[in-house]
């Protein structure tokens, strides 16, 4: 899922997520709520009709941004009071109002509000964490069912529950049996890549996919590198949504299938290839590595637009190959030759 934090995919247009074949977005809770405001953009119909975008959205419960703000935020068992990195003012976020709030935007999914410990954490902080999320987990389907009882048109929003529990196998597992009691139309894992390195991340989602329903969504949050999407895959993950393509196409690192390359290095003044040969994608069929080096380095808002739209097809051209060699059986042949020719290399930060 392309991320639209302000209700936009940066850079880009819905016309340019269709074409390059985009079926859903991400919608950040956080700022919308912020900025412009859930309500005005209930009054403009909803953030599809605000934004122009026709196809699905999925909003987070901004529960993710809101602990992220550390000093800005106080936590009781009820929900969590914060000031806006806009302008400092005071906000509240309950389960009840982030169920209120993705309403009022008429996101297709909605995401339960969790509490996101800080990582790493003591086993017993984890717990007590945890525990408090599946509480308000509960909270957030009653609201939920409340709107589906109350309201006067039809509510055809989907509710996902999340699963928290840090690194610890049997806190994923009580976290995975508390949230699944509730029942959601479908199910993430949360708390992860965020610093942990890769190997615990693959461990956990390993021993946490088994204890999902299998046929329900499971959508793994905040990740990631293309080979991280590919292993989870192979792990039982089916979503995925991370800034990361977007990020770092503003940046200058591009994503190919021989590894990412770092378009505005020198080395690439005068490449007139594409920006990978293997890609089918308007910027690749259009424009060389030498003119996308002039654009970035000359400050140009097209770079952006156009960096972006490499990545962003790529990413989703990878996921369109992974369905098909799931649908031949030939996944662990294409995860193989995937790892041998996408190099893993340093990221842009």
């Amino acid at each position: 899922m392309p991320v639209g934090t302000a209700g936009v995919v940066k850079a880009l247009t819905p016309r340019h997520l269709e074409e390059i074949g985009a079926s859903i977005i991400l919608g950040n809770t956080y700022h919308l709520m912020l900025r412009p405001g859930d309500e005005l953009i209930a009054r403009r119909g909803g953030l599809h009709k605000f934004s122009g975008w026709n196809r699905p959205i999925l909003t987070d419960s901004g529960g993710f941004q809101v602990f992220s703000l550390a000093d800005r935020r106080k936590i009781d068992e009820n929900g969590v009071d914060f000031r806006s990195h806009i302008d400092g003012s005071k906000h509240r976020l309950t389960p009840e109002s982030a169920v209120d709030i993705q309403a009022n935007l008429g996101s297709d999914i909605a995401m339960v509000l969790d509490e996101c410990p800080a990582l790493p954490s003591t086993p017993d902080i984890i717990q007590k964490s945890l525990q408090m999320s599946a509480r308000w987990a509960a909270r957030c389907r009653e609201q939920f069912f409340n709107h589906r009882k109350n309201r006067p048109d039809p509510f055809t929003q989907a509710q996902f529950g999340i699963v928290q529990g840090g690194t610890f196998k049997d806190l994923r597992a009580e976290s995975a049996e508390l949230t699944v009691s509730i029942g959601f139309e479908g199910y993430a894992i949360g708390g992860l890549s965020v610093g942990e390195p890769n190997e615990v991340m693959y461990r956990v989602v390993e021993e946490t996919t088994p204890l999902l329903p299998v046929n329900q969504p499971r959508y793994l949050m905040g990740v990631g590198t293309p080979i991280d999407i590919v292993e989870n895959v192979a792990r039982g993950i089916d979503m995925f949504d991370c800034v990361m393509p977007t990020r770092n196409a503003r940046n200058g690192q591009l994503f190919t299938s021989e590894g990412p390359i770092n378009i505005k290095n020198a080395t690439f003044s005068e490449d007139d290839g594409p920006v990978d040969p293997a890609c089918s994608c308007y910027t690749c069929r259009n424009f060389s590595r030498a003119y996308l080096n002039h654009l970035f380095r000359a400050g140009e808002m097209t770079a952006g637009t156009l960096n972006t739209l490499h990545n962003l097809s790529f990413y989703l051209d990878t996921m369109r190959r992974i369905r098909e060699a799931i649908s031949f059986g030939r996944f662990e042949d294409f995860r193989q030759k995937f790892h041998q020719t996408f190099t893993r290399r340093a990221l842009i930060s």
